[in-house]
């Protein structure tokens, strides 16, 4: 989490470890709810980037457990 940039690591963090709703993270950080949802898209994409990394994968499996 903290190679994430600081507004995508709040909305990671208030999302899965404070158990907030997006609306809820809009309304605190004085954005629009759509807004939440782009910064939540882009930091899960850039976590899978940096895990896909570290374990040596250029491209996601589909379906690989």
């Amino acid at each position: 989490l903290t190679t994430l940039p600081e507004r995508e690591r709040q909305v990671v963090q208030l999302y899965y470890f404070g158990g907030h709703l997006l609306k809820e993270i809009a309304t605190a950080l004085g954005v629009s709810a759509a807004r939440v949802s782009q910064l939540h898209a882009r930091a899960l994409e850039r976590l899978r980037s940096a895990l896909r990394g570290a374990y040596g994968q250029d491209k996601p499996k589909r379906g690989a457990a």
